[in-house]
């Protein structure tokens, strides 16, 4: 069954390659979704999946890519939304 979750990631997440490395992952796990880069330097994710597909992305956005030093995740469950496919938003 499908789900749709948002992430909100906080930490050194921007410039260390959050977004790339989040999309690749997705992709991997057959997620579908966004990602995109906040103002005040976090990182928010919008995923579609199963609740397998979504826990083990969001056991990866704990750690992140190496360069990352993620202090907090924030995890919220929203209405199922449908995505064609998982990309990187820019502003």
């Amino acid at each position: 069954m499908l789900q749709t979750i948002s992430i909100t990631v906080s930490g050194k997440v921007q410039g260390v390659y959050y977004r790339q490395s989040t999309k690749e992952t997705a992709i991997t796990l057959g997620i579908t979704g966004q990602v995109k880069n906040l103002t005040n330097g976090s990182v928010y994710i919008i995923a579609s999946g199963t609740k397998e597909q979504l826990d083990n992305l969001v056991e990866w956005c704990h750690q992140g890519p190496p360069k990352a030093q993620v202090t907090n995740l924030e995890v919220e469950k929203l209405p199922s939304q449908p995505f064609g496919k998982f990309s990187i938003q820019r502003f």
